[in-house]
């Protein structure tokens, strides 16, 4: 069974912008009392998709970083072509399961016909993927897990990729993002797809790149096809919030648009460059919900999917290619999950007993 892959469509949209750069780390501010320092809202490495001055077209973090107080690490396994593993943007946010992470053990390659834990990234999709999670979630922790072999078949990727799936969920991460995809299911990547919606693992998958309503059954792009409860669909739009020309749509099908247009973010060398596509729409959907999931860790997954979608906003433009025409909204996303914690899980105080 072939499974064609999205990232091979990425590759033409790459600029690289720099080679080297120097960034911000993540402190507290005393002027505005963000939770990250407003420089990261404008590093070399972040995109419009986070940058304030972009009002309409943003995903609104800034106001989403004031109501944000870090209470559990949250891993999120990115399922892609590797990572760079001492890029200056990234270095101090890889996760490895055992040991400590160094140039020998910064993840798992399941690309090669022996398993690595040296994910190199050869073509700079994962590691871009991967920077605008970060540029949401400063401390988010990612686990690099490479499927993708430019030299493979169609079939021997999607061997890699259920195998690197079966690793994220065998490790209880917290999140999974894929961005890859194809046009057939698969039994065996559905399979463990229901497992990690048993143990309540959060996926969010790239609805491709194809220009196709995957409303249409012989449109239909894997996984984000399988309507799981524990998927999040996810289409691009641009600075215009208007979805991108190749990105997949689908009012009944995507759950949700987010920026992936001309994205800026880390890639090999040490530099950012631009990419554009449903895979980095993807990204800013899981970097939102890692922040939920580490300020409100009693949160489901799929109380964390609901809040993520109702608190979308709803935009004329994305009417009839967008669940809801809903596009992603961090901000009103943290609220909306403060509101629903403190209905699941009230705070209760000591009081002095009755007479």
């Amino acid at each position: 069974m072939t499974k064609l892959n999205s990232i091979l469509t990425l590759a033409l949209s790459t600029t690289i912008l720099s080679a080297s750069m120097a960034i911000a780390a993540p402190t507290k501010t005393k002027s505005d009392k963000l939770a990250y320092s407003e420089q990261l809202l404008n590093s070399p490495f972040s995109s419009w998709g986070i940058d304030p001055s972009y009002k309409k077209g943003s995903i609104n973090l800034k106001d989403s970083w004031k109501k944000f107080k870090k209470q559990k690490d949250i891993v999120v396994a990115v399922i892609d072509t590797g990572i760079q593993f001492n890029h200056p943007f990234l270095k101090d946010n890889l996760f490895v399961p055992e040991g400590a992470t160094s140039a020998t053990n910064y993840g798992l390659d399941f690309s090669q016909k022996s398993i690595l834990k040296t994910p190199k990234d050869s073509h700079g999709h994962g590691t871009h993927v991967s920077g605008i999670v970060k540029s949401i979630f400063p401390d988010v922790k990612i686990l690099s897990l490479k499927y993708y072999n430019p030299h493979a078949s169609g079939q021997a990727n999607l061997n890699s990729t259920i195998k690197a799936l079966k690793y994220a969920v065998d490790n209880n991460v917290d999140i999974i993002n894929y961005s890859g995809g194809g046009p057939e299911p698969s039994a065996e990547e559905k399979a463990v797809l229901l497992q990690a919606e048993r143990k309540g693992i959060l996926v969010i998958a790239a609805a491709g790149n194809e220009k196709s309503n995957i409303d249409q059954r012989e449109n239909a792009y894997y996984p984000a096809s399988y309507g799981f409860s524990n998927i999040i669909t996810v289409g691009a739009h641009d600075e215009y919030n208007q979805v991108i020309a190749s990105s997949n749509f689908g009012e009944k099908s995507v759950d949700i648009a987010a920026p992936g247009f001309r994205i800026k973010s880390a890639i090999p060398g040490n530099g950012a460059g631009l990419m554009t596509g449903t895979s980095q729409a993807t990204a800013f959907v899981t970097g939102v919900a890692a922040l939920i999931k580490s300020n409100y860790p009693l949160l489901n997954y799929d109380q964390v999917k609901n809040i993520i979608l109702s608190s979308s906003r709803k935009v004329q433009k994305l009417k009839g290619k967008i669940l809801g025409g809903g596009k992603l909204d961090a901000a009103r996303a943290l609220e909306v999950a403060g509101f629903i914690n403190q209905r699941l899980y009230p705070k209760r105080s000591r009081s002095v007993a009755k007479k």
